[in-house]
């Protein structure tokens, strides 16, 4: 998994009015838990751009006020009209715990169905899992190379160690449909 090295300061308030004047100076407010307590900081709007503007799960080693912690960022709140960040979510990864994200998919291969005139579906982009932080992939790899006409890949045949996949086992992830296209294979009739 890749990472990211934030910093932060505490927050002497907590409330709109704070919220609205860090914003205004480029600051983003942010809430770290999961840990033994909650704690409220600030940290630099371009900070979050490596974090932010890419599919990939991030682990965060963050900065606040002298104190390290090992984070995800969990969840972001943006403006609805100008996009701009309104506040983030982290959680602190405690040993022995495991988390739950979503992973980007990743296709690797070119499906026979393809080369066919098929056409390959996907369904997800992202799949739910459950882990500990250190045996989280940074994405999942999935190979489409034996997949004909009218097959599938399902959520229950993504297998990766130490990954536990908690979106509904019977959902198809990609699949090869058939199109007006199709060539017959030989001993077909058309």
């Amino acid at each position: 998994m890749k990472t990211v090295s934030m910093s932060g300061s505490l927050r002497e308030n907590v409330g709109k009015k704070d919220a609205r004047k860090n914003r205004a100076d480029g600051k983003i407010p942010c809430v770290l838990y999961g840990g033994k307590e909650e704690v409220h900081f600030v940290a630099d709007e371009k900070d979050f751009g490596p974090v932010v503007f890419t599919p990939y799960i991030h682990l965060i080693n963050l900065t606040v006020d002298k104190k390290q912690y090992k984070t995800i960022l969990k969840d972001i709140q943006y403006h609805p009209v100008t996009d701009e960040i309104l506040h983030a979510d982290f959680l602190e990864l405690m040993p022995g715990k495991p988390v739950t994200v979503s992973l980007p998919i990743r296709i690797e291969g070119t499906s026979k169905g393809v080369l066919r005139g098929g056409k390959m579906v996907k369904k997800f982009r992202k799949l739910k899992v459950k882990a500990l932080p250190e045996h989280l992939p940074d994405e999942i790899a999935i190979n489409i190379s034996e997949l004909d006409i009218n097959d599938s890949i399902k959520v229950s045949d993504v297998k990766i160690d130490h990954v536990q996949m908690l979106d509904i086992a019977t959902s198809t992830v990609v699949s090869v449909a058939s199109t007006r296209a199709v060539e017959a294979t030989p001993g077909q009739e058309k």
